[in-house]
């Protein structure tokens, strides 16, 4: 069984047939998923898809784009939300130095909000950053400091560097399907290394669709894609690469094993 760990359901590509979407992936192996959800308004819906599927699992949060409108949001509003049964995950958040869509004082001040409920709930955070190394660090590290929590960076496209200094403070990383992209050297090279109790894999679909898809909406089947590559990549049998990035998914969000 494989573990989709970062999909978003709702969003325009999948939503129209998502039971369509859903019944691809289970015939593709993938056994769970969890749907990310990255701003307030989508917190019902996510929760509604999990609540109907019994294998669909739901995150709250809010992205580093949207942070600007949700500048007000209060850990009371975020914590309350980590309280449904099928929620498991804080996130995605995070800091986007890429497209600035919202003031980068924002986007740090509600990325320390949401490690303080991923500390006080015990569920892991799910981190989104580009561009943004040394922040991203830098917060990590400080937070880290004032009290451990679970996380993980998601679709990792970072550097070397980076991904130590996040091997080191305890988290974990998500690979998605631009590892099988051609101009993809760097990130492969670290796909190869990461140790196989901290490796996850995910498709952020309906983004970032893996080959042989390349150009088509992606979706959450195509996980597969991307194990069967980091399997190749890793010289690992595709059953075992499978094996421990299930076990990793369960053992991190760990309500979702409860």
């Amino acid at each position: 069984m494989l573990v989709d760990s970062h999909c978003h359901l709702e969003y325009e590509g999948l939503v129209e047939d998502q039971q369509g979407v859903l019944e691809r992936a289970r015939a593709a192996g993938v056994g769970q998923f969890l749907n990310i959800s990255t701003r307030r308004s989508e917190w019902k819906q996510v929760v509604a898809t999990a609540e109907r599927e019994a294998d669909v699992w739901a995150s709250v949060g809010i992205h580093p784009h949207e942070a600007d409108q949700h500048a007000d949001l209060g850990a009371e509003v975020l914590r309350t939300a980590c309280e449904h049964p099928r929620v498991i995950g804080i996130g995605e958040t995070g800091l986007d130095y890429y497209y600035d869509k919202s003031d980068r004082g924002v986007q740090r001040d509600l990325f320390r909000m949401h490690i303080g409920v991923a500390r006080e709930t015990g569920l892991p955070l799910i981190v989104h950053t580009r561009d943004a190394e040394d922040d991203t660090l830098t917060i990590l590290a400080d937070e880290m400091e004032k009290g451990a929590f679970p996380a993980l960076i998601h679709c990792f496209t970072a550097s070397a560097q980076f991904a130590g200094r996040v091997l080191e403070l305890g988290l974990s990383i998500s690979i998605s399907g631009i590892v099988t992209f051609k101009n993809a050297a760097e990130l492969q090279g670290v796909a190869k290394e990461i140790p196989a109790g901290r490796l996850l894999v995910e498709t952020d679909s309906p983004f970032l669709a893996p080959v042989p898809h390349r150009g088509r909406p992606c979706e959450p089947a195509f996980v597969a894609d991307t194990a069967r590559f980091l399997s190749d990549l890793r010289g690992e049998p595709i059953a075992h690469l499978s094996d421990y990035t299930t076990a990793n998914f369960f053992r991190l969000f760990s309500k979702a094993g409860s």
